[in-house]
């Protein structure tokens, strides 16, 4: 076999390969929602590439971390190669498909934007622009716990109920889920009750009445009702946004600018400098 041919063999091996491989991703990450990879559902290969390309760390069918716009559209050609072969063609051309490769290509075009912190004064701003709605108790303690806690958005909604905590305690301490197991972290009660974390957390177990299981979940449409399914990570970006142009934080900046510079990392940034700015001036 000359040169030529032992590439192009090694070449089509290594697609074979990459091919096998996708499937096996593909059809764990279906399993994992409780759907059958065969015959191929548009709307679950659309659902699939998003994940892919900006995971859920908090959904059933989670992928680890991004995958690269290569590695996506590999992905993509890998699963539609497989469902031919067995009979079920994949159409490309769907419209559900091509949305959602072109948010695939717009996030990878993208450059990474900068995140501001947000400090304490800020969070105090934000949580008064919350009513005490079941929905708001909810979200006022998202911000509070999240900041004093110097949470990531993932480590929020992966919180569960604290088993040893009592109304009217000085303190909680958080379980946050990590390699290793749980990483405990200490919140305690704070002077000012409007923006204090712990009494936050007190009003949404009292009238969430939550008593073990995830801690911050969806809540029902009439907002009557905490439901069973833990809060996407997702949410908590979507309500620092929110919040932060109620609460006119920079007003030097335009609603659109606020929104592209505050995100759910903005918790723990501001935590983090906060921390910088006290270990200095101690």
């Amino acid at each position: 076999m000359n040169t030529d041919a032992k590439t192009a063999a090694t070449g089509s091996r290594n697609t074979s390969l990459a091919y096998r491989a996708d499937w096996t991703h593909f059809s764990a990450w279906c399993r994992r929602r409780g759907v059958a990879p065969l015959p191929p559902d548009a709307g679950w290969i659309a659902r699939y590439l998003e994940d892919c390309a900006e995971p859920d760390p908090t959904g059933p069918g989670r992928v680890a971390a991004p995958l690269s716009l290569a590695t996506i559209e590999r992905r993509l050609a890998g699963l539609a190669w497989h469902c031919r072969q067995r009979g079920f063609p994949v159409d490309r051309a769907d419209d559900r498909i091509v949305e959602a490769m072109e948010l695939v290509r717009e996030k990878a075009a993208r450059p990474p934007r900068r995140t501001e912190a947000l400090m304490a004064e800020d969070i105090a701003a934000m949580v008064e622009t919350l009513s005490f709605s079941l929905r708001d108790l909810r979200d006022r303690a998202i911000l509070l716990l999240g900041f004093a806690g110097g949470f990531r958005r993932t480590e929020i909604v992966a919180l569960d109920v604290p088993r040893e905590f009592q109304p009217g305690a000085k303190f909680v301490i958080l379980g946050v889920p990590d390699r290793s197991g749980l990483r405990e972290v200490r919140v305690d009660r704070e002077a000012r009750e409007r923006a204090c974390p712990v009494a936050a957390l007190e009003a949404w177990l009292h009238y969430g009445r939550l008593t073990h299981g995830p801690l911050f979940r969806r809540i029902s449409r009439d907002n009557k009702r905490v439901l069973d399914q833990r809060l996407s990570d997702r949410h908590v970006a979507r309500l620092i946004k929110r919040t932060a142009v109620a609460a006119n934080i920079r007003p030097d900046l335009s609603d659109r600018e606020r929104e592209a510079l505050f995100s759910g990392h903005s918790l723990r940034t501001g935590h983090l400098a906060s921390q910088a700015v006290t270990g200095a001036s101690g």
